[in-house]
């Protein structure tokens, strides 16, 4: 399979502490690490080590934190696609605490790949499998529906609403508010729309409720649990999955990840991708 990504980097530095400070708290991280992610480079890497390969679009800062994201997404097998940004990279803290939940502080603009752009080369888009469109602009969008399959993030609803194209599947989370789709939101509506609810499963429209996928392992770091399902439901639904298939696969995806440190130790891999 052919498969890409088209959205943003973030340098992440990870603190694992036993609880979030309170105001006027101070709390003692008794594990840090940082390393690159972001919701484009997480599921760039979980599509990657599923399909074999990814290619992903994105934008970093021509500073020492966008080479080393590029260099740290290279060794994790991701191919690349970036001009250097007068802008920095952009940053985030995260607090991992005794329960495995994260809490994340962004630091900076987002940087998203432009689409006019022509810099970059959007052709490559051509004919792949599936994409999943996690951040950029309307023209990037329109790029990635160059792809056979196209998935995107409900967090991004302006930019989806500009773009004005079918997207195959629209996925999201039922508990965070910037995420909530509603029909009518978009214009033509996504051919399926997939919520997640966390441990109590989701929803798929049209289609009716699913199940969370049993966890493999005890809960170490839920970081990166909603990028790796949409990243499983967009290589499932490009291979040809039934949906409901394709959900389960992109279940399995967000618990696996939970099971380790960061957001990339126990992603899912091709060996583990048959149902």
């Amino acid at each position: 399979m052919r498969v890409g990504v088209v959205g943003h980097v973030e340098w992440v530095e990870f603190a694992r502490v036993e609880a979030v400070p309170r105001p006027g708290d101070i709390a003692h991280a008794f594990e840090t690490w940082e390393e690159p992610a972001g919701g484009g480079a997480v599921a760039a890497v979980q599509l990657r080590r599923l399909a074999g390969s990814c290619v992903f679009f994105t934008a970093l800062g021509a500073d020492e934190l966008g080479r080393r994201a590029r260099a740290e997404l290279g060794r994790l097998g991701v191919d690349v696609r970036s001009i250097p940004e007068a802008e920095p990279t952009r940053r985030a803290l995260t607090f991992v605490d005794d329960s495995g939940e994260r809490t994340i502080t962004v630091l900076g603009e987002k940087l998203r790949p432009r689409g006019g752009d022509s810099r970059l080369p959007w052709r490559e888009l051509v004919g792949l499998d599936a994409v999943y469109f996690v951040s950029g602009d309307a023209v990037a969008l329109r790029q990635a529906r160059l792809a056979r399959v196209l998935v995107a993030t409900s967090r991004e609803l302006e930019t989806l609403r500009d773009a004005e194209v079918q997207l195959d599947a629209l996925v999201g989370s039922a508990e965070d508010e910037g995420e909530v789709y509603r029909p009518g939101d978009l214009d033509p509506p996504p051919r399926i729309v997939v919520t997640t609810s966390g441990a109590l499963g989701g929803w798929v429209q049209p289609g009716g409720p699913f199940r969370s996928a049993p966890l493999p392992g005890p809960i170490v770091d839920t970081y990166g649990a909603g990028d790796c399902f949409a990243a499983g439901l967009a290589f499932a639904l490009g291979r040809g999955d039934p949906v409901e298939d394709a959900v389960a696969l992109a279940a399995r995806c967000g618990a696996a990840v939970m099971t380790g440190r960061g957001p990339y130790e126990a992603q899912l891999d091709a060996g583990a991708a048959v149902l």
